[in-house]
């Protein structure tokens, strides 16, 4: 069932709202070099379903390459990854994968239920699940 989520980042100067079905959606964890140092869990959503509620001031980027569709948002202040955003036509075009951690209101329970989707951002096949998932 999909539920209004809050989330914010540790300082609370960015928060947001998510529309989210996670038993739906499940939950994401990619093998990519940033995502890899970041332990990065997240949860893919069509831009539609998220509202910056605050703090678009407050929100850093970080892009691998210039030209990347990829953009990294973090929490200029506190430091905190809260999203990613992007296209990738295999995923199917623009989405956001908010960060699972910083959503504030979800139970221990809804996370562990969720399944868990494995990406191989580390060869560029973010569709295809890595050879190797136990350290994620």
């Amino acid at each position: 069932m999909t539920k209004t989520h809050r989330g914010s980042c540790h300082c609370g100067r960015v928060r947001y709202e998510a529309d989210i079905d996670l038993t739906k959606a499940g939950t994401s964890k990619c093998n990519c070099s940033i995502c890899g140092k970041a332990r990065f869990w997240s949860t893919t959503l069509a831009p539609s379903a998220f509202r910056l509620l605050a703090g678009e001031e407050d929100l850093a980027s970080y892009r691998f390459t210039p030209d990347s569709t990829l953009q990294h948002r973090f929490c200029r202040h506190c430091g905190v990854r809260l999203l990613l955003t992007g296209h990738v036509e295999e995923l199917g075009g623009d989405f956001v994968n908010v960060a699972v951690a910083t959503l504030d209101d979800v139970e221990p329970a809804e996370l562990v239920e969720a399944p868990i989707r494995y990406l191989d951002g580390k060869n560029d096949a973010w569709w295809n699940p890595p050879a190797e998932i136990r350290h994620l």
